[in-house]
């Protein structure tokens, strides 16, 4: 049976991510709603003389990152998601209670990551920079919150959704905890920083703005967490039920 011991990161630790999270997000805000970051980024990977995006269809941007890197990436969230399944259904005997926490939190954050992301992405009304009058399209530019115009359609833009594919390896900093907290942080940031190249291919390419990769990179940080809590309070729950039962029935027996 799963023990306290199995806990990866304490409520403290949790809460310190939490008003992490709350300050990065007002951050990314401030960027999108208060300042042009995104249209100047964008003007500089696109060509007014050509009328396009330089990078779109580099193979670089297009054939490597958006086709071969993707198709890893999803071959290896497949992997987790597939293993964890598999240790649900016919648990290894000879797995730590704490190595199959990180099992499930890795395969878990592998299907939902990407899936949060393009669930939301859907729900936006942001357009893609290459859709937008400024840069040759049609449709306006709008920030986050903006009304859409009257005739326009939604954009499901924001956020970026190649990103995900790779965004959800910030769960592997499990594997570092809870002995190794400062090792995790290392490894979730790497993983956070691969994830904004991955997403920096596709600026380069046209198909978005900084901001829609900030906020995959917010997300994913955001699922991961909620995913370690949930998963790992529910043996602390079960261990705390037992053990209130086991008292109880030691005090009637008495």
């Amino acid at each position: 049976m799963p023990t306290t011991t199995s806990k990866l990161v304490s409520a403290r630790q949790a809460l310190l991510v939490c008003a992490g999270l709350l300050a990065t997000a007002l951050i990314i805000l401030w960027i999108g709603l208060s300042t042009d970051i995104d249209l100047m980024l964008a003007d500089r990977m696109y060509n007014a003389g050509l009328k396009a995006f330089t990078w779109r269809h580099a193979w670089l941007t297009e054939t490597f990152s958006h086709v071969i890197l993707k198709t890893l990436l999803t071959l290896g969230a497949a992997y987790f998601i597939a293993a964890a399944v598999w240790d649900a259904w016919r648990p290894g005997a000879g797995r730590a209670p704490v190595d199959r926490l990180r099992l499930r939190v890795v395969g878990l954050s592998a299907m939902l990551v990407p899936l949060v992301i393009s669930m939301l992405k859907q729900a936006s009304v942001a357009h893609c920079p290459w859709d937008l009058a400024r840069y040759g399209g049609t449709e306006p530019y709008l920030r986050l919150f903006d009304a859409l115009p009257l005739g326009v359609h939604p954009g499901h833009c924001l956020p970026a959704g190649h990103a995900s594919s790779a965004l959800w390896l910030v769960s592997l900093c499990v594997y570092w905890l809870p002995r190794r907290p400062q090792g995790a942080r290392l490894v979730a940031l790497a993983a956070m920083l691969f994830g904004g190249l991955v997403g920096w291919m596709q600026q380069l390419r046209g198909a978005h703005f900084l901001t829609h990769t900030l906020w995959s990179i917010w997300l994913a940080c955001a699922v991961v967490l909620v995913v370690i809590v949930a998963l790992q309070w529910r043996p602390v729950r079960r261990e705390a039920a037992a053990s209130d039962y086991l008292t109880d029935t030691v005090e009637e027996a008495g």
